[in-house]
């Protein structure tokens, strides 16, 4: 039996015998990242602060209190009559304010809480961003790995091969041409194979920092592996699903709803606002005043009222203000469309992308088929004369050129197949969940 013709199953044996102890599956590298990754974090950090922020606005609707207190000493001379006063004054007071019309505060509380509804969804956006960067990262990983296995692998095959070419040299069944062939053939593999190793190391770093792990092992997908299909098999319900939940879109959405307040706050400035005052004070004078010196006298003072203030002129800045802000309206309704356009794009290159890497997936798997069958051919070929070295070292490379570029198509179908969810904004870590179902399991 060929030994060729047993590599994918040595090779998916060999993956789960040689499994690290403490190997991560995918889910495990995204909780890591979670609770490292600044970005994320920022986002986070970012929701909290727009939250305090929202709190702030609610204070312009609430009601505000004062203390206030003092101690003054004076001395006074009058010269007629004659007076020579010398005492000291003691005053404290309470006062109180609650607005009962200020329209302007309303739609500053109205923004506010707008406000997190944007940092809700920048957060999203990060979370989604994060789930994609980790399985970008796991998956170049794995690529790595089975570039390199398959590259250890070539490199047996040709060393078998090179051997097997000084053997007939050396009885003179072959000449020198088939031996300096694989020789160079062998050559090129050791160069292929330092690259990959480097390459591997490379990724594994750009792993470790992302999850904040060292020395990280991901698993690999178990074999056979089905690829999840792709639903619904409509573009146009995948744009459509974009256009309504893409944090992107959302965060579009509220700056042009808070670019409308921030119009009709302008529009107050033209408005009165009144105000509920109360106060209560208390002046006292241990040693009288002028008036009444060596009196000790203290003065208790109660007040409630209504403050009313409009405004009349204030040399044209609402006006001007009015006419900025609906500039800046139109201009989000602007980024809103741009918005839209730009993910209903991003879906649709989204989808179009994981359906071609499907078709890629079966048209490679029905080419890993067709070079093992030529290779087997070539090698038949080469034992009986009517094919030489160099055919079969060809053959050789071309099925592991093959089964390389499969194993990365399919984790691109994989990777691609989370991008879509996030250009649609409906990715989450139920979808990642379910790529990690894939995975060889302990």
């Amino acid at each position: 039996m060929n030994p060729l013709r047993l590599l994918p199953l040595s090779l998916a044996l060999g993956a789960v015998f040689c499994t690290p102890v403490h190997a991560q599956s995918l889910l495990q590298l995204v909780d890591a990242a979670r609770g490292y990754d600044t970005v994320w974090q920022a986002a986070k950090l970012q929701l909290d602060a727009a939250s305090s922020r929202a709190e702030q606005a609610r204070a312009g609707l609430l009601p505000s209190v004062g203390l206030s207190a003092g101690v003054s000493r004076a001395n006074t001379e009058v010269t007629r009559p004659p007076v020579d006063f010398s005492g000291s004054a003691q005053n404290v007071g309470l006062s109180a304010s609650q607005p009962l019309y200020r329209p302007a505060n309303r739609i500053n509380f109205q923004q506010g809480q707008r406000g997190i509804d944007v940092a809700r969804a920048q957060l999203e956006a990060a979370t989604q961003d994060l789930l994609v960067r980790v399985s970008q990262a796991y998956f170049d990983v794995l690529a790595a790995q089975d570039t390199l296995t398959f590259v250890q692998a070539q490199k047996a095959a040709v060393s078998e091969q090179l051997a097997s070419a000084k053997r007939n040299f050396e009885v003179g069944t072959s000449t020198v041409t088939d031996s300096r062939e694989a020789q160079a053939r062998y050559d090129l593999v050791i160069a292929q194979e330092i690259a990959a190793e480097n390459d591997l190391r490379v990724k594994k770093l750009a792993l470790d920092q992302l999850v904040g792990i060292t020395g990280t092992q991901p698993v690999a997908l178990a074999q056979p592996v089905q690829l999840p299909s792709v639903q619904p098999d409509d573009v146009a319900a995948w744009v459509q699903t974009a256009q309504d939940q893409q944090p992107g879109v959302r965060q579009a959405q509220i700056a042009l709803d808070i670019a409308r307040l921030e119009t009709r706050k302008a529009g107050t400035g033209h408005l009165p606002t009144v105000d509920l005052q109360a106060g209560y004070n208390i002046a006292r004078n241990p040693n009288g005043t002028v008036t009444t010196p060596g009196m000790n006298s203290r003065t208790n003072n109660a007040s409630v009222g209504v403050a009313l203030n409009l405004p009349l002129f204030a040399g044209f800045a609402v006006q001007n203000r009015i006419k900025e802000t609906l500039a800046l309206e139109e201009k989000a309704q602007a980024d809103l469309e741009t918005t839209r356009r730009n993910v209903a794009q991003a879906t649709r290159a989204a989808f179009f992308g994981v359906q071609s890497g499907q078709g890629q997936v079966r048209a490679l798997e029905a080419a890993e088929a067709s070079s093992q069958s030529a290779l087997d051919a070539n090698k038949l070929g080469y034992q009986v004369g009517v094919r030489i070295n160099i055919d079969v070292l060809n053959a050789q490379s071309q099925l592991f050129q093959t089964k390389r570029d499969l194993a990365q198509a399919r984790y691109n179908v994989l990777l691609g197949t989370l991008k879509l969810r996030q250009a649609a904004g409906s990715l989450s870590e139920d979808d990642v969940a379910a790529i990690n179902r894939l995975l060889l399991q302990p």
